[in-house]
This record gives structure tokens, sequence and C-alpha cells, in this order.
């Protein structure tokens, strides 16, 4: 990923908020593309504004914007507006063309299905993010629970209750209440948190130097803090919590100084680190613990043995850099999500080359879910767009979840009956909810 102190980032996601969409089609200014610096402007935004109210299913229903957004009283139609921003959005490149040269490869789909359907919009909670690749800040525990950044506090969002709660802020100083050999004691302060994850009870945030701070949610405190390296270029891209078949716990950490390291969660303490020729973004463990997917800043992506790191395979077809991975639950097929533009789908029987391309609207695929059923896939660009695949078609199916706003993260709840999609902006910036779409015409059949 682009380094903390890159100079070929200029690129901005906040250029064009929803506040100002009529200023910016006057002066037809409209220049929306990825954050190219590292550090968002989070701290600087105005949060005090409660002009815009949650938007409900029923007012959705009455043909209220989901977002809230008032069209009727703007100078431009939702319709023209989405048009520019397809138009004119700037879809950040490592490699240049990438996104022109992948277009060849992709299956068209058919759109219009609703497998989720849209719940609630709630915008007391501000999702945010800190670094314009990585933009996984969003994780449901259960389909009422939600963790998710919020400026430099771990928000939960409980949507049975409509209530948040700070599990823990990183703006002071944060240090382990629990004494484990290779913890650093002395903890952090004023950590900025590029990635986050959340697996039942365990909370692992990753931050701009390395850091790695865990906290156990059925525990006061933090429990365990360690740094995974001192290197300049330090930045935790992604973090993966996985449970093996004896009930352990581990998490993998994918780091910009190329490394892959794997914690132990029973013993506080790293069981192994891997190094590769070219910094690592995303991570994903086969669903029987053999292989981990490793995805970066190189076009191909590669299979290796999860125990020695070794390579077992390439993954050749991608044009740019990767920052998004998956497993199908079946362990036959994985997903990876490129700035080229597209999300590709392999096969274990077939690795030669990719089974499928999905194409996105706007950007880069910087987010991949799939549902713990493996009935679906959801796919996140870096704004705009959340695409849920019916995987059984083929990936032909497709529901277009479409909005305005940068993407802070997507998650399945674990029981498949919720989707969450965090949006980031200054004014409409929130936390939408979907409740998967349930077929119960059999009941009528009972009366």
């Amino acid at each position: 990923m682009s380094h903390h102190h890159g100079g070929d980032a200029e690129y901005t996601a906040d250029e064009c908020e929803m506040e100002d969409v009529e200023d910016d089609m006057d002066d037809e200014s409209i220049d929306d593309g990825e954050r190219g610096d590292v550090e968002s402007d989070v701290d600087e935004f105005d949060y005090s504004s409660d002009k815009v109210v949650d938007t409900t299913a029923a007012q959705a229903r009455r043909g209220q914007d989901i977002q809230g957004i008032p069209w009727d009283n703007l100078t431009i139609t939702r319709e023209r507006y989405r048009r520019t921003r397809l138009e004119q959005y700037k879809n950040y490149e490592n490699i240049p063309g990438s996104g022109d040269k992948s277009g060849k490869d992709c299956q068209n789909t058919k759109k219009g299905y609703s497998f989720y359907d849209f719940k609630k919009n709630t915008r007391s909670v501000k999702s945010t993010i800190l670094h314009f690749q990585l933009r996984n800040l969003v994780w449901a525990t259960s389909k009422h629970d939600v963790y998710l950044m919020s400026q430099f506090s771990i928000m939960h969002w409980s949507s049975m209750t409509c209530k948040s709660s700070e599990v823990l802020n990183v703006s002071g100083h944060v240090a382990p209440s629990e004494k484990h050999p290779e913890s650093l004691l002395e903890g952090f302060t004023h950590t900025q948190v590029s990635t986050l994850a959340v697996r039942d009870k365990l909370l692992v945030a990753g931050g701009f130097q390395g850091e790695l701070i865990c906290k156990l949610l059925d525990r006061p405190g933090v429990s365990f803090c360690t740094r995974t390296t001192f290197d300049d270029n330090a930045i935790t891209n992604a973090i993966e919590i996985y449970t093996f078949p004896s009930g352990a716990v581990h998490f993998t950490a994918a780091n910009n100084d190329s490394g892959v390291r794997d914690f132990d969660m029973e013993k506080f303490q790293l069981s192994n680190h891997f190094r590769f020729p070219w910094p690592v973004n995303h991570t994903s463990l086969s669903p029987d613990g053999k292989l981990l997917l490793i995805v970066g800043d190189n076009p191909e992506g590669m299979l290796v043995d999860s125990q020695n790191g070794k390579t077992v395979v390439p993954l050749s077809g991608h044009f740019d850099y990767s920052f998004a991975s998956s497993w199908h639950p079946d362990g036959i097929t994985f997903a990876t999500g490129n700035q080229d533009k597209t999300c590709r789908i392999w096969d274990m029987r077939n690795l030669s080359k990719s089974v499928a391309v999905l194409k996105s609207n706007l950007g880069a695929i910087r987010s991949i879910r799939y549902s713990s059923d493996g009935k679906y896939m959801a796919v996140a660009e870096p704004a705009d767009f959340v695409h849920v695949y019916d995987v059984k078609s083929g990936y032909e199916k497709e529901q277009e979840i479409d909005f305005f706003g940068e993407i802070s993260g997507i998650s399945f709840s674990p029981d498949t009956e919720s989707l969450f999609i965090g949006v980031w902006d200054r004014t409409y910036g929130s936390l939408l909810e979907y409740s998967r779409r349930r077929d119960y015409r059999y009941l009528d059949a009972l009366i």
C-alpha cells in the first residue's frame, strides 16, 4: 500500500461532500478520487449538526432517501448527481491504466435483485476512516451488535437498543492491564488505528506504527499490546481473527514491512512470522487452516502454506495492487479485490486463471465478505457502491446497494441475518443496516 509518507498520493476522498452538492455542480468541479494522503481530516469534522435524522425502512418505502438527503430541495436530481460521480470519480491506481486493462475480462451480471432489504440508516453512529486504501473498520458480532471506528474511539452500536457505547479510546495512553511475557507494558499513546477486527469476544486494533492492541470484550481493560516492527513503514494493513478446530484463538496481522505475523491469543504471544517480497495488504486463512491467501503491492497474489509460509501457487490475473481477499466457507473458492476495479473469483481445482471477474462502478475493490452460509458475497468499492452477489448463480445475480459517501467497512452478521455498511461523510456519515430477505409465503398456506 502507499507509504505513510508517500509523495505519490495526491487524491482526496472528501473533496465532494454531500453538503456541497449544489456548489460543486454549479462550477463542475467534482473530483472525488480516492484519498491519497494517509491521515483523514476526521478530527476537524463538525458532527454537531442534527439537521438530518435517522431513516427507517418505513420511511424509505414511502419514497424518502435512505440517507435523508433532501433532493427535492436541491438544484440537482439524484440521477444527475450519480451520473456526474460516475463520470468524474478518479480511481486511485499504483499501476496507471490498470482499470482499463481489466475491463475486457469482466462478466455481465443481472442487477436488480434484493437479497438484503434496507432496514435503517443511523446517523448518530459516525463511521470514519484513517487511510484511503484500508477499509476494514466495521465488524458485526451478531445481527444487533456492531463495532466500528469513530475518530479515535472504537464504538459498539446495538441496533436493538439503538444505543452506542465507547469500547476503547486510543487518543490518549493505552496500556495493558494484564501481564504477558511479550506484551509492551508501557503501551501506546495517540494510536492511529488503520485496521480493526472483532470476532466473538476478541477485538484487535492495528496501528500506523505497527501497533497491535488486543481487548477481550468480556474483560475490563486491554489484555495485550505489542509492536510488530519498528520499521519506518510499519503500518498494520489488515487483521484476521480465526479459531483452530481445537478451539485455540489466533489472529494474523499483515503489515507494510512485508511481514505476516500469527499470534496465539491463549498465550498472548507471536507464534509465526513470514516475510514476503512486497508489502502485504490483506490475508485470508482457508477454512481448513492449511492455506494462507496473500495479496499486496504486487499484481500477483499467492497461496502459501500456513505453517511455513512457503508459496504453494502464485495467482496471476490482476493488473494492480490488491487490498481485499476472502475464502468461501466451502474452502474450494476464494476471492481477491484489486485497484484494477475488479473482484476475481478463484477455484482450487484450477488456479491457472480466475473463474469469474466482477467489475466495479467507481473504483478499487477495498473489501470482500462472504456470508457464513456461503450463499452471498458482498464487495465494497471505495465509495457509493456495495455489491451483493448470489454465489449459487455463478455470481451472475447481483444486488447493487447505491448511496453516497466513502465506505469504511462492510460486515455480515455471523448468522447472515444482517449486513452493515459504514459510510464516511462530513454531513451524511452513518451506519447503514440491511436485513436478509426471507420468503415466508409458506405461512400463508397455514391460514
